[in-house]
């Protein structure tokens, strides 16, 4: 098998803020994997919260070439997953991200399949959306707000953190009165200040709750679900797989996504221990191409919620193929993930 990447900055149609920083610029690597003639591709999309960084996945994708050399058998996913894991033990969830989405979709073409059906899932409707309104000075988020909606968006999950977040939730309810929100506090949150939030969620009716204390205080979560009438879902607390059975005492649910857990296949895995202990399922994503986004969308329809505008906030998608209509994604057609790579 021969693999080979590039790298490409991906730009946001507006500045993307939550708690711990804004940025426009995010460097996306897209990897191929080919034998036979056959190519199946991938997305390394690095987050520095877990680990990751341009410098780290492109020190790694040359070990990780060399490691691959002794693979003959694309098919051979758990063969792949041991030699990826010899070169790199630690972490690099979104290299072994790529890895795998390139090595399901090498199959899924040879099979003349979507990912999906080659992964045993079905093709019920997708849930709908949420579309992110990031943080910003008021009136900018409000605008944002409106325009999203005008434009069809039916559900928003609004980026929170700040000193002002009852202003801002309350300021996009009285906006916007018939939408549905979501508020994701990106761990930015004290215990004592997402205690003060709950009836101010409750008051502007929110759906969910994603992530509201810091990463690795499981005790607070699991206090604060005791007092919240809205589910409690975990982000930036599941790193790993194995992460999902202790996050079930303090969540009610999990956000998944492919860049950080390593895979689709290591994505389903981690969906099934969630179902196996009463928990539900949100599909999420990065800032991510389409090519990343259409590999997610492959689980959505096992889902109970969504998250997958990453490549809608772009102002340079590279990839073609997804089709959305109000914040409904149609599950991608064609042979492997079904977006097709825009002439440079």
């Amino acid at each position: 098998m021969n693999l080979t990447w590039d790298t490409l900055d991906l730009h946001t149609a507006q500045p993307f803020g939550i708690a711990r920083w804004t940025h426009s610029a995010y460097p996306r690597t897209l990897v191929t994997l080919e034998r036979g003639g056959v190519q199946g591709r991938g997305e390394a999309a690095p987050n520095a919260f877990y680990g990751e960084t341009r410098g780290t996945v492109e020190a790694v994708l040359p070990l990780l070439a060399a490691a691959l050399e002794g693979v003959r058998d694309p098919w051979d996913w758990e063969g792949l997953h041991a030699a990826v894991t010899r070169v790199m033990p630690h972490d690099h969830p979104s290299v072994k991200c790529a890895l795998e989405m390139a090595a399901v979709e090498w199959c899924a073409i040879l099979a003349g399949v979507p990912a999906r059906h080659l992964l045993g899932l079905s093709d019920r409707p997708l849930p709908h959306s949420s579309y992110t309104v990031s943080l910003a000075d008021l009136p900018e988020m409000r605008q944002r707000a409106r325009e999203a909606v005008e434009a069809g968006q039916t559900i928003l999950k609004v980026k929170l953190g700040t000193d002002r977040d009852e202003a801002i939730l309350t300021a996009l309810r009285e906006e916007l009165p018939h939408v549905t929100l979501r508020v994701d506090a990106n761990a930015a949150w004290t215990r004592v200040q997402a205690k003060r939030m709950l009836d101010v969620l409750d008051a502007a009716n929110v759906e969910l709750l994603e992530q509201p204390l810091a990463a690795d205080d499981l005790d607070g979560h699991a206090e604060l679900r005791r007092s919240a009438r809205v589910p409690l879902v975990a982000d930036e607390s599941l790193h790993h797989v194995r992460d999902v059975l202790s996050l079930a005492r303090a969540f009610d649910g999990v956000n998944l996504k492919l860049a950080k857990l390593g895979g689709p296949l290591q994505a389903l895995h981690a969906l099934r221990l969630a179902r196996a202990h009463g928990m539900q399922v949100m599909i999420g994503c990065m800032i991510e191409s389409s090519l990343g986004i259409a590999a997610a969308a492959a689980l959505a329809g096992s889902c109970d919620w969504a998250d997958l505008d990453g490549a809608l906030l772009l102002a340079d998608d590279p990839f073609t193929g997804l089709h959305w209509q109000a914040g409904e994604l149609a599950p991608p057609q064609g042979p492997g993930w079904g977006v097709t790579r825009r002439p440079e």
